[in-house]
């Protein structure tokens, strides 16, 4: 396997340039952001726009969460690509995600001033400053699934395809907006994380009555303690799963943050009136 990097700084147009790199190189992954894009799809990780703050996104870009290093190591394996394009704001950061990857020694750094006139730089930098735009190189549709709640906007990136002359197309890419850098650092209550706590447990069927709810929180993830009645007739594991499941996607959705674990206490069982 061959690993080539991709380096510039932050707002650069690295992501928007990464398509057409990797067609040169001949690269069949592309691993920017924390996602692992093979093709036209987003095949595995998190991608850092998901984060609310910049710090996170960071994290996110260099794998720290050991769940999403090992979930992207075992993509790579199951994909087993002869090259390996990784991006990277600085030759430090793509040989550590390389580290954490274990892929083999980067066989080449390719800086941006090499594929992109400072005109175009120029453009990028502008783009992100005043407008707040990323680019993830993959279509829309496949951003969606990992970024459900950001504005995205298409974009099509002219390619020529490597091996087969004269033959041309478009490939789409996709314009985000994270809330990190729509709305400067994100500050989210305890309580309002909470609120959508009790909120989504409330609305599973089932569900009494919530007792309490406890947040504990570390800087880019959430633990939810939960109490709960239930109605007699419900089934005590199947509900505390479904209990569960609508918390995360509340929370996740609701906030960006991610979910290390929601422990449900079932604190007592009511039989309900019938009116």
């Amino acid at each position: 396997m061959e690993v080539y990097a991709l380096v510039g700084p932050s707002g650069t147009g690295k992501s928007h340039r990464a398509v057409l790199l990797a067609n040169k190189l001949g690269a069949e992954v592309i691993i920017d952001d924390g996602l692992v894009i093979a093709g036209n799809q987003i095949v595995a990780g998190i991608s850092a726009k998901k984060q609310p703050t910049r710090i996170g996104a960071i994290k996110t870009a260099l794998f720290t969460d050991e769940e999403h290093m090992k979930a992207v190591i075992k993509c790579v394996d199951r994909l087993k690509p002869a090259k390996i394009l990784l991006l990277g704001t600085s030759t430090k950061m793509v040989d550590k995600i390389a580290e954490r990857l274990t892929l083999p020694a980067i066989k080449e750094y390719v800086l941006i001033e090499q594929i992109a006139s400072e005109k175009e730089i120029r453009k990028a930098r502008r783009m992100r400053t005043q407008h707040s735009k990323h680019v993830i190189p993959a279509p829309t549709i496949e951003v969606r699934k990992s970024l459900p709640e950001t504005i995205i906007d298409p974009i099509q990136v002219f390619l020529r395809r490597k091996g087969y002359q004269g033959n041309r197309g478009w490939l789409e890419q996709s314009i985000v907006r994270p809330t990190f850098t729509m709305y400067g650092r994100l500050s989210i209550s305890q309580g309002a994380l909470g609120a959508i706590a009790t909120h989504a447990a409330a609305a599973v069927p089932g569900v009494v009555e919530v007792k309490r709810s406890n947040i504990i929180r570390s800087e880019q993830e959430v633990t939810v303690e939960i109490e709960v009645i239930l109605d007699i007739t419900s089934k005590i594991t199947d509900t505390s799963r479904d209990i569960q499941s609508k918390i995360k996607k509340y929370i996740e959705t609701m906030t960006g943050l991610s979910i290390k674990s929601i422990n449900v206490t079932v604190a007592g069982i009511k039989v309900q009136e019938i009116v």
